[in-house]
């Protein structure tokens, strides 16, 4: 067995047979418990990210402050910003490792799924080869895939004789909405940048301008395409992790780009 096995696959599928031998043999209660209880896991080294978000919000006007002072230097603008940040105490890059680490449990997840809840495979005898002596399953054993209208083990689409293409399910659009939510949410300087760019004609600020903007509408959309190709276990999943992340961003940092819509109906709270 591989290290990657060893480390990630093999306790990702221990723990996911726990919860479901102790939430009544649901798969689906078990898909979302395990979730959250990986998100509580990994919260702490998400915080790093969202102090760096909140310090950056609070340093915004200082930095457009440089950009319109250094805004014919490039290479004076790049030293004055990593001054600054150093003397501030700011580290734009430090939600990488947790981001990374999330994709990577994603990819180990996504493992799990394949080699063990495959609907052509026998997921009694490939979970016990995973699995620590004290959960492995009986030989007659069943496993129960149904939650709600879906096999978790299959993708949540709809297929209609009038239409020659599969339609995505309620799981998966709304992880994709949700998707976009935290893109919205975690995007507040785009206003503040498109402003910056057009005083200083900065090819590289509206390219950055345009990927995080692209980005918004980008990974929601390949969400929602690649979810129709895999099981709908792994969107329950994702569904939930993004769900707390939104959660955990609004509490840190309001709402982001999503303030000025809230505030046209009244909707004053910026925190959870």
């Amino acid at each position: 067995m591989d290290i990657f096995s060893l480390l990630l696959i093999k306790p990702l599928a221990n723990g996911l047979v726990f919860f479901y031998k102790v939430l009544w043999g649901n798969m689906g209660l078990a898909i979302i418990a395990f979730s959250l209880f990986l998100r509580l896991i990994l919260s702490p080294l998400t915080k790093p990210y969202l102090e760096s978000m909140k310090k950056l919000k609070e340093v915004a006007p200082q930095l457009e402050k440089l950009k319109k002072k250094y805004k014919d230097d490039k290479v004076k603008l790049a030293q004055a910003q990593a001054d600054f940040y150093k003397e501030k105490g700011v580290n734009p890059g430090a939600g990488c490792l947790p981001y990374i680490l999330q994709i990577i449990v994603l990819i180990a997840f996504f493992n799990v799924f394949m080699k063990v809840l495959s609907p052509n495979g026998d997921a009694i005898l490939q979970f016990n080869q995973l699995l620590y002596e004290p959960l492995k399953f009986s030989t007659d054993s069943v496993l129960n895939t149904k939650f709600l209208y879906l096999d978790v083990t299959k993708p949540d689409v709809f297929n209609f004789p009038f239409i020659p293409f599969s339609i995505p399910g309620p799981v998966l659009i709304f992880t994709a909405l949700v998707q976009f939510l935290s893109a919205k949410i975690s995007s507040p300087y785009t206003k503040l940048e498109e402003k910056i760019a057009n005083k200083t004609l900065e090819k590289t600020d509206d390219f950055q301008i345009a990927m995080q903007k692209s980005m918004i509408y980008t990974f929601p959309l390949f969400t929602l395409l690649i979810g129709m190709k895999f099981a709908s276990g792994l969107a329950i999943y994702w569904l939930v992790f993004s769900l707390t992340q939104v959660y955990q961003q609004v509490k840190n940092q309001g709402w982001g780009e999503l303030t000025p819509y809230l505030e046209k109906i009244n909707f004053h709270s910026k925190k959870l």
